[in-house]
């Protein structure tokens, strides 16, 4: 990999852009079958809150590993981060009119709280050994 593209695959701006991307257009696709412009809210809504979600996510998992130990810092982190972002999604758009609430979460929630556990479980052996 040349060092500009490694560069800019370590970007957070890359990272915030893509998450906006694809999954404020998993949220359209989600939504399609209702009228405009209930697939384009959905889309900028779920594209914003993914976003800020990339941005804030490995920190967070970061700080919450450091408050555990043992088995419970395996497991808390990923937990919390999981259910703040369920919570967070679903009140967000419940409140933003989104017609397809749990197909439109589904994807973002598992990406989110995938990346939570595999992130942790990293820092959780690092810590470990």
């Amino acid at each position: 990999m040349s060092p500009p593209f490694a560069r800019l695959m370590r970007s957070s701006i890359v990272h915030v852009g893509f998450a906006f991307l694809a999954m404020g257009g998993w949220a359209a696709f989600a939504n399609r079958a209702h009228p405009m412009p209930a697939p384009l809210y959905a889309g900028l809504l779920q594209g914003a809150i993914s976003a800020t979600i990339t941005l804030v996510l490995k920190r967070a998992i970061e700080y919450l590993a450091s408050r555990f130990s043992g088995l419970a810092a395996l497991l808390a982190p990923p937990v919390i981060a999981g259910l703040v972002s369920a919570t967070l999604l679903t009140i967000l758009h419940t409140l933003g009119g989104t017609p397809e609430i749990a197909k439109t979460i589904a994807v973002p929630l598992t990406v989110a709280t995938s990346y939570a556990a595999l992130y942790n479980y990293s820092l959780w052996r690092i810590r470990k050994a």
